[in-house]
């Protein structure tokens, strides 16, 4: 298998020719979601269990119903709540992952063998275009036959976050978005030279800058900066000005914005990349200022650096 840097970088060069175009895409034709999708499944836990609920639901064509008449949403596979937590699933048990328009002709479906995949709440993963459908089905095409590992699939998780827990916490994603928007990454700067932070914020200057000039043109408001480990106060009315833009998103565009900013513990840098006014690569180079300056001085920690730098990779939905 190899060390998990290997693997999850592995799982970004298999993703980087399809992500961009897929997240970007995630909500230019969204479908929403409907009652149509609440079938039950073939196989269901005892009732009476207290165990978490981590297997793999396989539902099957009823035995006395044509091959001709089935449909594919009648043969399926779904995946377990603990597929959200990062757990490993069970084995894979599929041999071929194909993308197929879905049956009503609105949206694209991930197809395992001759099954349509579902969400962990047994709703049929609908995607409204084919790139993210592609760049998904790449996902699962790269498990390995011990085991389904949700932590190198983050497109997956992503979409099943916003069909299915965005719609029911929008509220409280924009408040606890906005709740850390004080203590952003990019507000922050260097109190002075020490000989660990030798040199920081001349890098925070250069590199930095220009994002805060691009907010400040954007909103319409100069951030404030600050050298407190706690943070600093930024304007009411420019805080409210980022909020009334998380507000416009669709579900699609919040959960993407959400996921980066989680990873780069920066609202700014997820609306700048949403914005288009940052790639990945520059967006990279601004979460990882600090730690590059620390091992370009003191070197590379092989198992530490190295995997945080491919976890990073993997976990910003756009690359």
């Amino acid at each position: 298998m190899g060390s998990p840097a290997n693997q999850i970088t592995n799982l970004v060069s298999l993703r980087r020719s399809l992500l961009y175009s897929a997240v970007r895409r995630l909500s230019s034709n969204a479908v929403p979601a409907s009652s149509e999708f609440s079938s039950p499944p073939s196989f269901a836990p005892p009732a009476d269990t207290t165990e978490k609920d981590d297997m793999i639901y396989l539902k099957r064509p009823n035995s006395s119903s044509s091959s001709h008449s089935v449909t594919r949403d009648e043969v399926s596979v779904t995946m377990p709540m603990t597929f959200m937590t990062g757990s490993v699933v069970g084995k894979r048990f599929y041999k071929e992952v194909t993308t197929r328009m879905a049956d009503d002709g609105n949206g694209w479906t991930v197809m395992l063998d001759y099954r349509t995949l579902k969400t962990p709440s047994k709703r049929p993963l609908k995607l409204p275009n084919l790139a993210l459908a592609k760049a998904i089905a790449a996902e699962w095409e790269y498990q390995q036959t011990d085991g389904i590992r949700p932590f190198t699939m983050p497109l997956m998780k992503l979409a099943c976050t916003a069909l299915e827990r965005v719609p029911l916490t929008r509220a409280q994603i924009i408040q606890n978005l906005i709740d850390k928007f004080h203590q952003d990454l990019v507000f922050c700067r260097s109190p002075g030279d020490t000989d660990l932070t030798k040199g920081l914020r001349e890098k925070q200057e250069e590199k930095i800058d220009p994002l805060i000039e691009w907010l400040q043109s954007e909103f319409h408001f100069k951030p404030k900066l600050h050298s407190s480990l706690f943070g600093g106060k930024q304007d009411e009315i420019f805080v409210n000005a980022v909020e009334n833009v998380l507000k416009k998103t669709t579900d699609s565009e919040l959960a993407t914005i959400d996921a980066i900013a989680s990873s780069a513990h920066s609202l700014v840098i997820a609306l700048a990349i949403f914005r288009e006014r940052l790639d990945i690569e520059e967006a990279m180079e601004l979460i990882r200022l600090e730690e590059d300056l620390q091992v370009d001085k003191w070197g590379l920690v092989e198992g530490g650096h190295d995997v945080d730098i491919a976890d990073l990779q993997a976990s910003l939905p756009m690359h």
